[in-house]
């Protein structure tokens, strides 16, 4: 029987695909359940929780996993998780306690997560990072708020006057675009994957929201000058020797012409996992090989471009229609399920034979899902 793997995550279905591409059966637990999720995995259950936390479950995802485990037939590989447990280092020691963690081990993610623990290193390390405080800032306009283990750029506000609130640090402003270094690692070493382009989608009480991701061609020129892209490298390489950090991960860094920020680090698979995977090799084989202490061979690049986005909900849906979705488009919501104005709806796929032909595409993609959404809110 082919080997299964348990699966948590805010949105499975990425890690669930992965999983499949490297001939595992996926047991998933997620707080959506879409209808592509529920396609590939061989059982799902629902979690409870709100998207873009750092805290998934509590004890009903612990209670969600042993009964996946007994579904499966034979003894899972272990669990991955995705997004959702970046502010929960003690869930996730429970979790290992139960069932072997493929990915960072807790105390990684604890030291890479909390701010001032990540500041310390950065400090210690020579590595250049934002000033992280709890403490009341002198000028608010230089300083953002974030939630601590918060994850998809919604909880990012403006800071305000007085200390931080319960949960949440001041990170200062720093200028740059938004890039991540997607990296695999074995707790010594780290193989890069790509530093691939980021950008926002916001909204008016979310002005920092994520909103997709680009990889670029292997034949084009990178999207950072390359000594600034190997100044993250070695410092990501840093990190990762001093927290032994395994898995699958990504550094979000703000870059400018003649320098960059890392502002957070994320110690999973993360939202670019649909632009990576794309390798001979299965990117999540490669996450569970390293996350065991074995590094595999590389596999060059894809040859092509690809690119990411999620489309956010434009209005509410009481019941989301029935709807011919585009074979491009994945996480879509099953037929009735509610979605707020402003929540992720679904994420369009791109690739192509560059970067600006790849972003076209997808701008384009998403133009059509948006009037064929509204054309069939018309014709309702």
């Amino acid at each position: 029987m082919t080997e299964a793997v348990l699966i948590a995550a805010q949105s499975g279905r990425a890690l669930a695909e992965a999983a499949r591409r490297a001939g595992l059966r996926p047991f998933v637990a997620d707080l959506f359940g879409d209808a592509d999720t529920l396609e590939i995995a061989e059982a799902h259950h629902p979690l409870p929780g709100t998207f873009g936390s750092g805290r998934l479950g509590g004890e009903v995802l612990l209670a969600a996993l042993d009964d996946l485990a007994g579904r499966a037939g034979t003894r899972p590989v272990g669990v991955v998780l995705g997004s959702g447990f970046e502010g929960a280092p003690d869930l996730m020691a429970a979790l290992a306690a139960r069932h072997r963690l493929l990915g960072a081990a807790p105390e990684a993610v604890a030291r890479l997560k909390d701010p001032q623990s990540l500041a310390a290193l950065c400090a210690e390390l020579d590595i250049p990072h934002p000033p992280a405080r709890l403490e009341a800032v002198a000028d608010p306009e230089g300083w953002l708020c974030k939630r601590v283990g918060g994850s998809g750029g919604s909880h990012i506000r403006r800071a305000g006057r007085g200390s931080a609130p319960p949960g949440a640090y001041f990170q200062a402003r720093v200028p740059g675009r938004p890039h991540a270094l997607n990296v695999l690692s074995d707790g010594r070493e780290i193989r890069v994957l790509a530093l691939t382009e980021q950008w926002c989608a916001p909204s008016r009480l979310r002005p920092f929201r994520y909103g997709g991701a680009l990889a670029r061609g292997a034949g084009e020129p990178g999207p950072v000058p390359p000594a600034i892209r190997a100044e993250i490298a070695a410092a990501m390489a840093r990190l990762v020797a001093r927290t032994g950090l395994r898995g699958l991960a990504s550094a979000d860094c703000l870059v400018t012409e003649d320098g960059w920020w890392l502002t957070e680090i994320n110690p999973r698979p993360g939202a670019t996992l649909d632009v990576l995977d794309r390798r001979a090799g299965p990117l999540l084989a490669a996450h569970i090989a390293a996350s065991l202490g074995k590094m595999p061979a590389p596999d060059p690049d894809p040859g092509d471009a690809a690119a990411a986005e999620i489309c956010y909900a434009g209005r509410d849906f009481a019941a989301v229609p029935a709807f011919a979705w585009p074979d491009h488009v994945r996480d879509r919501p099953r037929p009735g399920t509610a979605v707020r104005r402003d929540a992720p709806l679904c994420t369009v796929l791109a690739t192509g034979p560059e970067a600006g032909a790849t972003k076209d595409r997808l701008r384009t993609r998403i133009a059509a899902l948006r009037a064929a959404l509204a054309q069939e809110d018309a014709s309702g």
